[in-house]
């Protein structure tokens, strides 16, 4: 693979919250692909091939008078990726079960001991998404489930599923970093019966699954809906986030229609991962 070259804003951010969850929401409606939240603001991540010097424009908080951002920007190639996260990348604990950490973390004494190498990959757990997606796993059942995460960046949400002894795993990213990045992380943590593949939700044929996760983002989640409930067997669990609490209306019209009924939110400041069932 070519040595992608990645453009780097660096945002700060008045007030900090929720100014740096609204300004990750509409940076990923843009096409920026990976984000890491610091004291400051935001760094934010997009291939140069993606980029054009009016990325910006459709930005609408940088307009926002309740708001005041500034930001920086240089390019920055993959390979200095790592780097950055190390600099970044702190172990985040979901409840009292579950660690997500990088290599260079110490081992924890926790049930579920997630180790991500990140690289230009969306999902360590930081986010609120990642995070309260991450909750739901290890609030449900998935001992013998067959499982679909959908958009799954690190990985992170199918190993979880794995060390909770789900029986067969699906990961699909549409990005090429974000598939070799999962493959990576699935042999580091010794999840052999995860099969990692690059594309999105058209390679998803006639498999049924008991579990469908999709932490991606509303417009893709909207389109998409329909094509999980067709993949979710009988009595099937779908588990959404990427967007924020006055999305579910919506979101739960379009599951309805596809037969999937809202069981439960989760929220996390505005953020808000949602259970339906089939």
């Amino acid at each position: 693979m070519s040595n992608t070259i990645y453009i780097e804003y660096n945002f700060s951010v008045t007030p900090l919250q929720p100014g740096s969850d609204i300004l990750i929401a509409e940076l990923g409606e843009v096409g920026f692909e990976s984000f890491v939240e610091n004291e400051e603001g935001v760094l934010a991540y997009i291939q140069q091939d993606d980029w054009n010097e009016n990325i910006l424009e459709t930005v609408e908080i940088l307009e926002n008078e309740l708001f005041k951002v500034n930001f920086t920007l240089k390019e920055i190639e993959q390979e200095n990726w790592n780097a950055t996260w190390e600099k970044n990348f702190e172990a985040i604990q979901v409840a009292d079960q579950c660690v997500v950490r990088a290599p260079f973390h110490e081992k924890p004494n926790v049930q579920y001991d997630i180790v991500i190498e990140p690289k230009m990959s969306f999902g360590t757990g930081h986010h609120e998404t990642t995070h309260m997606m991450l909750q739901f796993i290890l609030e449900n059942d998935f001992e013998g489930k067959s499982v679909l995460d959908m958009g799954s960046g690190t990985g992170v949400l199918a190993i979880l599923a794995a060390m909770k002894n789900a029986d067969h795993i699906d990961a699909i990213d549409i990005d090429n970093w974000c598939y070799l990045n999962a493959k990576e992380n699935v042999e580091r943590n010794n999840c052999g019966h995860i099969s990692v593949y690059e594309g999105d939700s058209s390679l998803l044929g006639t498999q049924k699954y008991d579990t469908v996760l999709a932490n991606i983002n509303r417009n893709i989640l909207l389109a998409d809906i329909p094509v999980y409930a067709e993949n979710l067997k009988e009595n099937g669990t779908l588990f959404l986030s990427g967007f924020y609490e006055e999305d579910i209306p919506l979101i739960s019209e379009t599951c309805l229609k596809s037969g999937l009924k809202f069981e439960k939110n989760l929220q996390k400041n505005n953020w808000v991962a949602v259970k339906y069932v089939f």
